[in-house]
């Protein structure tokens, strides 16, 4: 087995690299000529549920499913002296977990003869940015229809409403029911229009720093005193959690919005449960669109409801226009959520199994700290 290269006065730097390597928020390791773990950062010792000193004991194939693709990078790395890319890798296993696929990175390390680099990148969340991206092309999608119905389908609609006033006027009682009828659709349609050019509006959105804890207390007050009467809303925050940097009234929107969707989806059963949920979690960024900045989005806010869960071929088209559950649903509620997330930098998500759904949105904190504390203080004691 080849020297322990976790130590950081190997060499002149040692200390400023290890901290780059910790920083990066994706598992890293170097094994050496023998398979043996040399290096593993703080990302791969969460990955592996081991130490850095506990995996150095072992050969990188003790902690990997047996006949994993993984080793036969390796060899090809070796061989090739070239880096090696590999997509889609399935390392589930009772060590692991379920539900392991990754993404390879496996490159030699010129320096040590035989050594190799492996970085893991998790699909989940390369899958959760791709689907992101989805969401936003589908908005986008709505933005271009709602302006091409605006110009071309209300103005054509009101003419027929008012012909169809007119007929009612001298129309027997038989004939007024129709006319009625076609002044009813057409109110409807303007409606559904109307709700869409909320999509066309491509102003930049006033953002400010928000106390993400008053917004949610206010949005379950509305949901308590209407459509959540009877149904059980408990929270769970993180009292230190800093402002959010977003448009509080557009917040309020996509929260109600959810909120709502947790009640008719837990109904009328006896044991319904909505619990709104805040917490910390750093390392995720993402390009801001129509800008080349990237932004961290550490400040998580959850929806859970223990309903029947999403039918799960409608999970990877949940945010998509016009798709909906409910009988009399438009589909463009959780789409405008999306929309209004991706406007603001973030990112929204729906984890749906065994009768828990769980809506996920994660943005970005606010750049001014002096409004921190007020953020902090006004939470503290939310936590229950």
């Amino acid at each position: 087995m080849t020297k322990d290269m976790t130590s950081p006065s190997d060499h002149a730097g040692g200390t400023v690299a290890m901290a780059v390597l910790n920083a990066i928020q994706n598992p890293v390791v170097m094994v050496d000529e023998s398979g043996f773990v040399v290096f593993a950062n703080w990302e791969a010792e969460a990955f592996f549920g081991a130490s850095a000193s506990h995996l150095a004991r072992y050969r990188i194939s003790t902690f990997i499913p047996f006949g994993s693709p993984l080793l036969a990078l390796i060899d090809q790395v070796r061989e090739r002296k070239a880096p090696v890319n590999e997509y889609r890798v399935d390392l589930s296993s009772p060590r692991l977990g379920q539900d392991k696929l990754v993404d390879l990175y496996v490159a030699p390390v010129l320096s040590e003869p035989g050594a190799v680099v492996i970085v893991f990148q998790e699909r989940s969340m390369a899958d959760k940015i791709d689907r992101q991206l989805t969401h936003r092309a589908a908005a986008r999608s709505v933005t271009g229809l709602a302006s091409m119905l605006a110009h071309e389908i209300k103005n054509p609609l009101s003419g027929i409403r008012g012909a169809a006033q007119l007929l009612e006027q001298s129309a027997v009682d038989d004939d007024r029911a129709l006319t009625r009828l076609i002044c009813d659709e057409t109110d409807r349609i303007v409606s559904l229009v109307d709700r869409m050019e909320v999509f066309s509006d491509e102003r930049p959105v006033d953002r400010m720093p928000v106390n993400i804890h008053s917004v949610l207390d206010h949005v379950k007050a509305v949901a308590k005193a209407g459509f959540a009467r009877n149904i059980r809303v408990t929270e769970s925050y993180d009292p230190s959690l800093p402002a959010v940097y977003a448009n509080r009234d557009q917040l309020v929107q996509v929260f109600l919005n959810l909120v709502k969707n947790a009640a008719e989806a837990v109904g009328d059963r006896p044991d319904g449960e909505i619990m709104l949920t805040t917490a910390y979690r750093p390392g995720i960024r993402l390009s801001v669109a129509g800008t080349r900045e990237k932004i961290s989005l550490p400040l998580e806010f959850c929806v859970h409801d223990n309903g029947p869960g999403v039918p799960l071929d409608l999970l990877p088209h949940l945010f998509d226009p016009f798709i909906t559950t409910k009988p009399n649903g438009s589909g463009l509620g959780l789409a405008l959520v999306a929309k209004i997330i991706g406007d603001h930098g973030g990112i929204i998500e729906c984890d749906s199994q065994n009768s828990r759904t769980t809506f996920r949105v994660l943005m970005p904190a606010s750049k001014d700290a002096s409004l921190e504390d007020a953020s902090i203080a006004s939470s503290t004691g939310h936590s229950r």
